[in-house]
């Protein structure tokens, strides 16, 4: 009995080792489409394979964000919930939004900025508000990023800056960051956050500290049109709107690879996220379970 669960104890083990390597990185991009109703949320891997690149469809996406095994995606004046299968959960979870843009999800909060009407929206996971006017006086907001108790929103108009906020919407530093050229994208990894400034030709990745110090204002520079943006371990994602491609680069600004996924059509919002492989799992347990049985039957027939 003891090496029989000596033996169990060990499988599990090894299991859970195997199935936690077994997860991979994922990339979700959303494609806003040659017309109003015509864009997709498209899957890639971190390699720049295709997982499928229509897994949603019929969408005007914008930005994007997933959490666990949920993609939550600004289309028209709404936030649309669907599974990392493909599957609606709520195509208008929640409405009534003024030109959202990008969103940020913590915990069981979604974030979103408000391009219209300048201010920052809280609502549930589950649709409910909480404040849809948690920042307001906001300069045209792009980008946003939440990191702890802090919000993070790039203002796209005349001001270009990079503003700072509780997630409960005080002001800490409306002007964190300044002297930015149209802040789009925004990402923070560690104390650091990274900005796709919006420009045609000369784009640019910015790295900042989150308080407010430049690292590197053009850590990747001749970039075109970059917008989306995501951190993922030590690399940077970042969607090329007009030539339709995602781009790849390390934290300390080497290039991996400019056209790690392309023919997108005017990606828009993406994010990186840890997805286990379910075929996987079910091999590594039925193998596991087998060799567990053989090793329980031999027991018996030794006894």
């Amino acid at each position: 009995m003891k090496n029989n669960a000596r033996i169990l104890m060990a499988a599990t083990a090894l299991l859970g080792l195997c199935l936690l390597n077994a997860a991979q990185a994922q990339i979700y991009v959303a494609n806003s489409g040659p017309s109003e109703g015509t864009g997709t949320i498209g899957e890639y891997t971190t390699s720049g394979g295709t997982v499928n690149a229509s897994l949603v469809s019929g969408l005007s996406p914008w930005g994007l964000a997933v959490s666990g095994e949920d993609i939550y995606v600004t289309s028209g004046n709404t936030i649309g919930e669907y599974t990392t299968a493909g599957a609606t959960v709520n195509a208008s979870l929640v409405t009534g939004l003024s030109e959202p843009s990008f969103l940020a999800v913590s915990g069981a909060d979604i974030f979103v900025a408000n391009y219209g009407n300048g201010t920052i929206g809280e609502y549930t996971t589950a649709g409910a508000t909480v404040n849809a006017s948690l920042v307001s006086g906001l300069s045209f907001p792009w980008g946003i990023a939440v990191s702890g108790a802090d919000i993070f929103v790039g203002n796209y108009g005349p001001s270009s800056t990079i503003g700072e906020y509780t997630t409960a919407g005080a002001t800490v530093n409306a002007s964190l960051v300044t002297g930015l050229s149209y802040p789009a994208g925004l990402a923070v990894s560690g104390g650091n956050i990274f900005v796709a400034s919006w420009d045609l030709g000369n784009g640019t990745i910015g790295e900042y500290t989150t308080a407010g110090a430049t690292v590197n204002a053009s850590l990747v520079s001749l970039l075109y049109q970059p917008l989306g943006l995501a951190v993922s371990g030590g690399d940077i994602f970042v969607a090329n709107v007009d030539y339709g491609t995602i781009g790849e680069y390390t934290t300390a600004g080497a290039t991996v690879n400019a056209s790690l996924v392309s023919g997108l059509s005017n990606p828009y919002g993406l994010d990186v996220e840890e997805v286990p492989e379910p075929s996987t799992w079910a091999l590594l347990a039925g193998g596991l379970g087998g060799w567990l049985l053989w090793r329980c039957r031999r027991r018996r027939t030794l006894v």
